[in-house]
C-alpha cells in the first residue's frame, strides 16, 4: 500500500500533466459547453494531438537524455514530400513512396545523431543547421523535379484505410497509430533497462558513459526515432489529404517542447515519463482547439493559450515541488 500513497503518487511527473488537464478540460466545458466532449467536438482535438503526439514522444525522450531536435519542422514536410513525389509524380507503387519518406528520415536522424556525438556542437545547433538543409532541399528538389512546391497523391486503398482514413467520420486513423506507438514506448521506457539509461544520460552523459551505459549508440536511436516519427506523420497527412506541400511543419517544433514540458519533463533532463508526455499532448491539444466552443473572442486565443499552458505547466512544476518536500507520517 506504500507504493499507492499521496507523496509516491505526487512523486510522478505524470501527475502534475494530468490534473492539469482534467483543469482545462472543466474549464471549457464550463466556459464553452459539453459540445466539447462529444465525438465531432472530441474528434478536433484528438486528431491534433495524435499528430502532434507522435512527434513529441521520441521529443521527450531526447530532452530527458539531455538533448533536443528541432529539426522535426522540416521533417514533417519532408515526409510528406518523399511519399508524394515518388508515389504520386513517378506513380511507384505507395510502399515505395512510403519506405522512401521513412528512409529519408532514417538519414537525417543518423546525420543529426552522428554531428551530437562526434562533435561538441549542442544538438539545438547541430539540428538547427539541418532543419534549413532539409527544408532547402526539399524546396530545390521539388521545384527542380516537378516544377511546383505541392503534388497531388493518390494512394492504394490498403494505404488510405491503414494510415489516411477517417474513423466514424471525425476520428483520424493515426489517433490508433499514437495510442499504439505510446503503449510501445511506455514498456521500453519504463519497462526496460532502456529507460534507466536515458534517465542516466540526462542527469550526467560523462557519468553514464563510465557505468557502462553505451551512450552513443543510445542517442543516435532517439535522434533516429524523432526523424522518424515526423516524417511518419508527415507520410500520413500526405495519405490522408491527397497531397504534399513544402512549407508547414515548424509549427510543431514549439508545440511538441510545450507538450512535453506541460507533461512534466525537465528541460535540464533527467526527469519525465512517457505517460506524463500522453498527458501533456492532449492538454495542448484541448487548449488549442478548446477556444473555439467558447464564446471568448478568437482575437484573443493566443493570448488565453498561452496563459493556461503557462498555469499547466506552474501548476505541474508546484506538484513536483511538493513531492519532493513530501514525507509520510510514520506509524506510531
Amino acid at each position: 500500500m506504500n507504493n499507492l500513497s499521496f507523496g509516491n503518487l505526487l512523486r510522478r511527473p505524470e501527475a502534475g500533466a494530468f490534473l492539469g488537464l482534467v483543469g482545462v478540460l472543466v474549464f471549457f466545458v464550463v466556459f464553452g459547453s459539453t459540445k466539447f466532449l462529444e465525438p465531432a467536438g472530441a474528434a478536433s482535438w484528438l486528431n491534433v494531438a495524435a499528430n502532434l503526439g507522435i512527434i513529441a514522444l521520441p521529443i521527450g525522450l531526447l530532452m530527458i537524455a539531455g538533448d533536443l531536435d528541432i529539426s522535426i519542422g522540416a521533417m514533417i514536410p519532408a515526409g510528406s514530400m518523399t511519399v508524394a513525389v515518388l508515389s504520386g509524380y513517378y506513380d511507384l507503387p505507395i510502399w515505395v513512396g512510403m519506405l522512401g519518406a521513412l528512409a529519408f528520415g532514417l538519414i537525417v536522424g543518423l546525420v543529426n545523431g552522428y554531428l551530437v556525438v562526434h562533435t561538441a556542437v549542442p544538438s539545438l545547433i547541430v539540428t538547427l543547421g539541418t532543419l534549413f538543409a532539409v527544408q532547402g532541399l526539399m524546396l530545390g528538389t521539388s521545384v527542380l523535379v516537378t516544377g511546383t512546391t505541392s503534388v497531388a497523391l493518390t494512394a492504394a486503398p490498403w494505404a488510405k484505410f491503414l494510415f489516411g482514413q477517417f474513423l466514424a467520420g471525425s476520428f483520424q486513423v493515426i489517433i490508433l497509430w499514437w495510442v499504439a506507438i505510446t503503449a510501445i514506448f511506455i514498456f521500453f521506457i519504463h519497462f526496460s533497462p532502456y529507460g534507466n539509461w536515458i534517465f542516466a544520460m540526462g542527469g550526467d552523459k560523462v557519468s553514464a558513459r563510465n557505468a557502462g551505459i553505451p551512450t552513443t549508440r543510445l542517442t543516435m536511436v532517439l535522434f533516429v526515432l524523432s526523424a522518424m516519427s515526423a516524417s511518419f506523420v508527415g507520410m500520413c497527412q500526405a495519405i490522408l489529404f491527397n497531397s504534399a506541400q513544402v512549407s508547414g511543419g515548424m509549427t510543431f517544433i514549439f508545440n511538441s517542447i510545450i507538450s512535453v514540458v506541460v507533461g512534466g519533463v525537465l528541460l535540464t533532463g533527467g526527469f519525465g515519463s512517457v505517460i506524463g508526455i500522453f498527458f501533456g499532448t492532449i492538454t495542448f491539444a484541448v487548449v488549442n482547439q478548446g477556444i473555439y466552443f467558447t464564446t471568448f473572442d478568437r482575437n484573443w486565443s493566443s493570448l488565453i493559450i498561452g496563459v493556461m499552458l503557462l498555469v499547466a505547466v506552474l501548476m505541474n512544476n508546484t506538484f513536483r515541488q511538493m513531492a519532493l518536500t513530501y514525507s509520510p507520517k510514520k506509524k506510531k
